[in-house]
Parts: C-alpha cells; sequence; structure tokens
C-alpha cells in the first residue's frame, strides 16, 4: 500500500474540484436561508460549517467530471448530497443524545431536539428540490432511495444495535444504510448526470458502496484499536454506549456460553462494571476478531479499487484510487 505520495487523497481531489466546491458551499449557503425562520441558517451553518471533509459531495463531482460532465447540474447534485448527509447528522444526534459532534457541541445541545429534527427536515425538502431542478426522474429516484435506505438503516440499527443474534449480514443492512448508501447514490448520480454508459454508472455504485463499507468497518474497528488523539473518540466508546458492531458480532459467533452470558450482561442488559471493556478486548484477541474485522475492512477497499478498472483512465480515478487506499491505512 503506497500511502506515501498524497497523504490524504480527499486533500488532492479538494484541490482539484475547488472551483466546484466553491459553488457548491455557494449553492448551499443560499438554499440553507429561510425568510420566515433565521434558527435554519443558524443551526445549519453551525454544522455545514464545521470544518467537515466535505467526502460526499466530492464524489458526487469526481465522478461527473471523471465521465466527461460539463453541464451545471453536478452542483446541484453535489449540495444535494451534502444536505442528505447533514440532516442525517442532526437527527442522528438526536437519537444518539451526542453532545459532540467533530469536536463541537452538537445543535441538540447547543439548540434543542425539536430544533435539531426540524431543521433536518427542512434540509431534507430542500434537498428534494434540488434534485427536481436536474430535471432527471433517474436521480431522483436513486437519491430517494438512498434518503429511504438512510433512514430504514438507522431504524433497524435501533433494534439490532444491542441484540446479540445480530449477525454479519444484519450489521452489513445497518452499514449500507447508515454509511454505503449515499456514498454509492453520491457515485452514481455523477455518472447519471454525465450519460455515462450503464457499465461505467454501475462501476460508480459499486466503488461507492464498496468505499463507503470499508470506511465504517475501519471505523468500527477504529473505535477498539485508535489512538484517541486521532479519532477523535475514547477506545471502547461503541462498547460503553452497547453498540454491536463487527469485532463484537465476530466474537459472539463463537463465544463459550461464559462469555455469552458476558456479552448479554454488558450489550444487551447494558450492566457494566470497571474492567468490562478489558474483558472484551481479551475475548476479541482470544478469537482474533480484530484482525478479522481488519481483513474485511481490507477487502472492501480492495472491491472499490476493482470497481474503477472500468472507468476512464484519468488523474480523477487515481485519486479514487488513492481513497481507497487511505480509508485503510488508518488500520496500519
Amino acid at each position: 500500500m503506497d500511502t506515501g505520495i498524497v497523504t490524504k487523497p480527499h486533500d488532492a481531489l479538494a484541490n482539484t474540484l475547488s472551483e466546484e466546491m466553491t459553488a457548491v458551499n455557494d449553492l448551499i449557503r443560499r438554499r440553507m436561508a429561510s425568510k420566515h425562520a433565521p434558527r435554519i441558517p443558524e443551526v445549519t451553518a453551525h454544522l455545514v460549517e464545521a470544518g467537515g471533509k466535505r467526502l460526499r459531495p466530492m464524489l458526487t463531482l469526481a465522478a461527473a467530471r471523471l465521465c466527461g460532465y460539463s453541464g451545471p447540474f453536478h452542483i446541484h447534485l453535489a449540495a444535494t448530497v451534502e444536505f442528505i448527509h447533514t440532516a442525517t447528522l442532526l437527527h442522528d444526534d438526536v437519537v444518539d443524545e451526542s453532545g459532540q459532534r467533530r469536536g463541537r457541541p452538537t445543535a441538540n445541545l447547543l439548540w434543542d431536539n425539536k430544533s435539531s429534527v426540524l431543521v433536518g427536515d427542512y434540509l431534507f425538502a430542500r434537498s428534494f428540490q434540488l434534485m427536481v431542478e436536474t430535471g432527471s426522474l433517474r436521480v431522483l429516484d436513486i437519491l430517494a432511495n438512498a434518503a429511504a435506505t438512510i433512514a430504514e438503516g438507522e431504524v433497524l440499527q435501533l433494534t439490532a444495535s444491542q441484540n446479540l443474534a445480530t449477525d454479519e449480514a444484519v450489521y452489513l443492512q445497518v452499514v449500507r444504510g447508515k454509511t454505503a448508501a449515499l456514498f454509492s447514490a453520491a457515485t452514481e448520480v455523477g455518472g447519471v448526470i454525465a450519460g455515462a454508459p450503464q457499465a461505467q454508472v454501475q462501476a460508480l455504485f459499486n466503488y461507492g458502496d464498496a468505499l463507503g463499507i470499508a470506511f465504517q468497518i475501519a471505523d468500527d474497528l477504529l473505535d477498539y484499536t485508535g489512538d484517541a488523539s486521532a479519532t477523535g473518540k475514547n477506545v471502547g466508546d461503541d462498547f460503553r454506549e452497547r453498540k454491536l458492531t463487527l469485532p463484537v458480532i465476530k466474537a459472539v459467533a463463537q463465544a463459550t456460553p461464559e462469555e455469552l452470558s458476558f456479552w448479554k450482561r454488558t450489550i444487551e442488559d447494558g450492566r457494566q462494571t470497571p474492567g468490562d471493556l478489558e474483558t472484551a478486548l481479551a475475548i476479541m484477541a482470544k478469537y482474533g476478531t480484530l484482525d478479522a474485522t481488519r481483513a474485511d475492512a481490507l477487502d472492501w477497499a480492495e472491491k472499490a479499487r476493482l470497481a474503477l478498472a472500468k472507468l476512464p483512465q484519468d488523474p480523477i480515478r487515481d485519486m479514487l484510487e488513492d481513497l481507497t487506499d487511505y480509508v485503510v491505512s488508518r488500520l496500519s
């Protein structure tokens, strides 16, 4: 894995797409305005200006450029993708009762849950207005499906994340909902708006899907193995929040009766005591589930890389390939 050339491929993408991203940011600012409810731009600006990587809208712009698009509507689609992402973050922070995101207080903490939910709803509505302006029913279909899949994944996670019966197939369904659905929609609509051949559109979808899954698996693994100063999360936050992620699911599948009762007490019942995280890590080490999870993340990153082979040779394609390396380079 060569990550020496470009340390952060999303920075390289941002530099290459800077003109388009400026247009996207301008459009986002215009469309998050509200004549009658000033709280809407206040809440939205807090999140939109928080310094996120803007990876999803960049994927839309990159896909459109890679397929030779020169029209105006990739800007609309990139803004749409960012609005959907921001709306889901606002809703997620309420559901998770989060107090912090990207190192800053969450909107629900600074304002209240009602504001976060309603402003999220407003952004969803704005995203649909932007989609319609492209005049493409197919684009509308893809992004509407993605929005439904995201919501479905979040609801599934409510029941699955503390249920020891959750297996890897259900976990994958949750991950496709909460992360990969928007990645794959972001790349797919870039190809569709460019009028790319179906094989290229499918390749873009496959790339986004696999990249999103690799990204989320890596995130879930870093919760147990990462450096808190680099990830912004404390090691074991998912365990303390009783979230059943892939490393634990793999351990539960092989558990002895005694280990199963440990997982039931800590994850299902939520009765955790000092030293439980260390016990959880020891059980995972016993079965090698952290290494197995890392291998899964690398496999998905490789699937993303292979999908790019069907797309035109271009510096943008090279950057997208570097991105697959970068997503999992955090695990080495």
